[in-house]
């Protein structure tokens, strides 16, 4: 079965003509999707605010404990020289960012910091690397690693960059639980971003991972120029797959001085656009956990926990993203405190949903 880019579409109602019926599973009861159409999805993300929130919190409901925020570590095992240009990306080799190109990460110290983790609460941990595509001697130092933390208790995530099927399978031979590959953007923006690999060659990446039995991380980033409509095509290309991701990271732009965005004259992303992002991922793929990633140190604690309320019900915990600030860890503990939250680690969960209860590539959008 090959994943294909190819955007369903559908005109959207002329402004000022959309339709006043009330939307399918307003209630909470929201079905399995797999065919959105991209006209649906510009009309759920233009809502009224308070209607598209009551409408994400009803489904957040009832497939999840609103209470319980599931906590990752992301830590980064090689760093720099990726011959991408990710125009977002502080550790592409294109790109002058003060990032210092470095060899994978020791296993001792992968095993320390993977325990750091642990003790502060983290449930699953994400191993990140700058790379194209790791070679095979590359997989045969991961595979130990997702070894190592799988003794320790905690769920495993990796973000490698492209694989192959049989690179997959060694991964999930290993232990892995999750891979992440970011779609971005939409398949139309998608060459405004980067050049130098396609969008059939993600969604080839997912395939193989899901034919060897590894759940799916991938969602995308906010604020890069994008249109709503593109916003729309992300959210779309993401529901429409033939399984959802059982972790969708939604990931607000930094801009690292040195790339391409940096300067870019596009406007930092609405606020309250960004939480419509989270809403709609959260309708639109009730079961996954929605991560708030990067950007979350240019964020307010007042927008985190509206992302929060929106749906959103995963973050990453940690001082840094790869190579990125990222709130404190006493900080988020403090947030979650005041919002009467838990880390889904402290109230005995586990790390799948259940009813009612990096920068991609190694890069600074946040698996």
């Amino acid at each position: 079965m090959m994943l294909r880019s190819r955007l369903p579409l559908r005109e959207t109602s002329p402004p000022g003509q959309r339709s006043t019926k009330p939307l399918p599973g307003a209630s909470g009861d929201e079905p399995l999707r797999h065919d959105w159409q991209i006209g649906e999805v510009v009309d759920l993300l233009a809502e009224p605010f308070p209607d598209l929130l009551f409408r994400a919190q009803s489904v957040h409901r009832r497939y999840f404990n609103p209470r319980q925020v599931q906590l990752s570590t992301l830590v980064n095992i090689k760093s720099g020289a990726c011959p991408e240009d990710c125009a977002y990306c502080p550790q592409s080799a294109r790109y002058t960012t003060g990032v210092v190109a470095g060899p994978i990460l020791p296993l001792e110290q992968l095993q320390t910091l993977a325990r750091e983790a642990l003790a502060r609460g983290a449930g699953r941990f994400c191993m990140g690397a700058a790379w194209r595509n790791p070679r095979d001697r590359d997989i045969d130092r991961v595979v130990l690693m997702i070894r190592a933390v799988k003794e320790m208790g905690l769920e495993t995530c990796a973000t490698l960059g492209m694989l192959t099927r049989d690179q997959a399978l060694r991964l999930k031979e290993a232990g892995l639980d999750f891979y992440n590959h970011n779609l971005d953007t939409s398949p139309e923006y998608y060459a405004r971003i980067i050049t130098t690999r396609s969008y059939q060659e993600r969604l080839d990446t997912l395939e193989h991972v899901r034919e060897a039995g590894i759940r799916v991380c991938c969602g995308g980033i906010i604020g890069m120029g994008e249109s709503p409509q593109d916003r729309a095509g992300l959210l779309l290309m993401l529901a429409n797959l033939p399984e959802h991701p059982e972790s969708v990271p939604i990931n607000r732009l930094v801009r690292v001085e040195g790339t391409p965005l940096a300067d870019a004259d596009t406007p930092d992303v609405d606020a309250l656009d960004f939480v419509r992002v989270v809403a709609a991922a959260r309708i639109m793929m009730p079961r996954s956990w929605v991560r708030l990633s990067a950007g979350r140190n240019e964020m307010s604690e007042a927008l985190q926990g509206l992302c929060l309320l929106a749906g959103a019900n995963s973050i990453f915990y940690g001082e840094k993203l790869l190579t990125t600030a990222n709130p404190q860890v006493d900080a988020d503990r403090r947030l979650l405190a005041r919002l009467g939250m838990v880390p889904l680690s402290d109230a005995g969960g586990g790390g799948d949903a259940g009813g009612g209860a990096r920068r991609e590539s190694g890069h600074d959008a946040a698996c």
